[in-house]
C-alpha cells in the first residue's frame, strides 16, 4: 500500500514538470555570484585636505575714544555697513572747544610778546652799532626775544593740540566694514578707556586655522629664507571655504601666511587664508572648514567597496592565478572623496583585487569563471 502511494506521487510530480515545461516556464538554476575586479596601478590623485578655521576681518578696529565726555550721537546701529570715514559717534565738544578758544588767545599774547621782544632786540642792536648801549643789554634783549619765540611755539602746539582734541569728539570709521556690537548708550560718559564698538574691515576675509608640522616641514621648515616662503606660499593652490551648514561659499580665496614658530603644545603652524567678501555675506567669528587640494603622486588608489572592515584590521581580496580569491591585509589613507582609498601597503602594483562584491568573497572562493577569464586576457 505505501508503495503505490510512493508511486502515486512520483507520478504527480513528474507530471507537474512535464507541465511546466510544456507552458513554457524555465525552473530556477543555479548561478555563479558576479564579482568586479580590478588591477592594482599607480596615479596621481588630488586630495582635500581640511581645517577648522574661523573667520576674521582683515581689517578689524576697535573703536576706542580718544578724549573723555558724554556720549551725545550715536550715528550708527549694530550690523550696519559703512564706509571709511563716514561718522560713527559725536562726544560734547564744549569743553574742547573752549579749550581751543584758550589756547588760540595765548597764542595771540604769545605772539605780541615775541613782537615787543623782536623790537627790543632790533633796537638794542643798532644801539650797541653805534656803542651807545653796553653788550649786556643786547645779550638780554636777545635772550628775551628767544624766549618769546620759544612761547610762540609752545602756544601755537597748544592749538594744535585743542584743534585735534575737538576732532576726536567726532569719531569716523577708520575703514569701510560692518559696525559689530554696540555696548554704549546716548548719554553715557565715555573716556579713552571706553569701547564703543568693532568695525570689522569685511572687504577681504581671513580665515585663520592651523597647519600640521608635518605637511609643512620640507618646504616652510627653519632655514628658508623670507622670499623662499613668500615664493612657496604663492605656490600654493587656492582654497575653499565651507560653512558649517556644508555651504561652499562661492569666491576660492588664497593662503597668504604661516607662521614661522612651530606651537609647541600643538605641534602646529598658524595659517591664513584670504577671501575676498564684495557682497558682505562673510562675518567675524563664524567658523566653518579650509579645503586645501592636497597632489598626492604616484600612490596605489582601489575604491572603497575593495576594502573589507574586520574589527580593527582591513582587508582585501586578492585574485589568485587560479582565480580564487585569497584575504592580505592592507593599510590605507582617506583620500577625501568617499569615494576611495590610497592603499599604503599591503598590495604591489599589478595585484588584481575584488572590487564589487567583497564583502561576499569567502577565503579560496573562485572570483573569476571562463568567460571572464578569457574577457580579461582579451583586454
Amino acid at each position: 500500500m505505501k508503495q503505490k502511494k510512493s508511486l502515486i506521487w512520483v507520478v504527480m510530480i513528474g507530471m507537474t514538470v512535464v507541465g511546466l515545461t510544456a507552458c513554457g516556464l524555465d525552473l530556477p538554476k543555479e548561478v555563479n555570484t558576479s564579482f568586479e575586479t580590478m588591477t592594482v596601478e599607480k596615479k596621481d590623485i588630488m586630495i582635500p585636505l581640511k581645517f577648522s578655521a574661523k573667520l576674521k576681518g582683515q581689517s578689524d578696529v576697535t573703536i576706542t575714544p580718544q578724549v573723555s565726555g558724554q556720549l551725545m550721537k550715536i550715528a550708527v546701529s549694530e550690523g550696519q555697513q559703512v564706509k571709511k570715514g563716514q561718522v560713527l559717534f559725536v562726544i560734547d565738544s564744549r569743553n574742547a572747544q573752549l579749550e581751543l578758544e584758550a589756547a588760540q588767545a595765548n597764542l595771540q599774547a604769545a605772539l605780541a610778546q615775541e613782537n615787543s621782544a623782536k623790537l627790543e632786540y632790533e633796537s638794542n642792536k643798532n644801539l650797541f652799532e653805534k656803542n651807545i648801549v653796553s653788550r649786556y643789554m643786547l645779550d638780554n634783549s636777545q635772550n628775551t626775544y628767544s624766549q618769546a619765540q620759544a612761547s610762540v611755539a609752545q602756544a601755537r602746539a597748544s592749538v594744535s593740540r585743542a584743534r585735534v582734541n575737538l576732532g576726536f569728539c567726532t569719531i569716523a570709521a577708520p575703514v569701510t566694514g560692518v559696525i559689530g556690537e554696540i555696548p554704549v548708550r546716548t548719554g553715557d560718559q565715555v573716556s579713552p578707556g571706553s569701547r564703543l564698538t568693532v568695525v570689522s574691515g569685511n572687504t577681504t576675509m581671513d580665515a585663520e586655522f592651523s597647519v600640521t608640522e608635518a605637511l609643512v616641514e620640507e618646504s616652510v621648515s627653519a632655514g628658508l629664507t623670507k622670499d623662499d616662503r613668500d615664493k612657496h606660499i604663492a605656490a600654493l593652490p587656492s582654497v575653499t571655504f565651507v560653512m558649517k551648514n556644508g555651504t561652499e561659499y562661492p569666491y576660492k580665496g588664497r593662503i597668504t601666511s604661516l607662521t614661522g614658530v612651530v606651537d609647541a603644545a600643538t605641534g602646529s603652524l598658524g595659517a591664513k587664508a584670504s577671501f575676498p567678501n564684495p557682497e558682505g555675506h562673510l562675518f567675524s567669528g563664524v567658523q566653518g572648514t579650509v579645503v586645501l587640494p592636497y597632489s598626492e603622486k604616484d600612490v596605489m588608489v582601489v575604491p572603497q567597496t575593495a576594502v573589507v572592515k574586520l574589527q580593527d584590521k582591513q582587508q582585501v581580496y586578492l585574485v589568485k592565478a587560479d582565480s580564487t580569491a585569497t584575504a592580505v591585509t592592507v593599510t590605507t589613507a582617506d583620500t577625501g572623496n568617499g569615494e576611495d582609498v590610497i592603499v599604503t601597503s599591503g598590495l604591489n602594483v599589478g595585484d588584481k583585487i575584488v572590487t564589487i562584491g567583497a564583502n561576499n568573497v569567502q577565503e579560496g572562493q573562485q572570483v573569476l569563471f571562463p568567460e571572464e577569464v578569457k574577457s580579461e586576457s582579451d583586454k
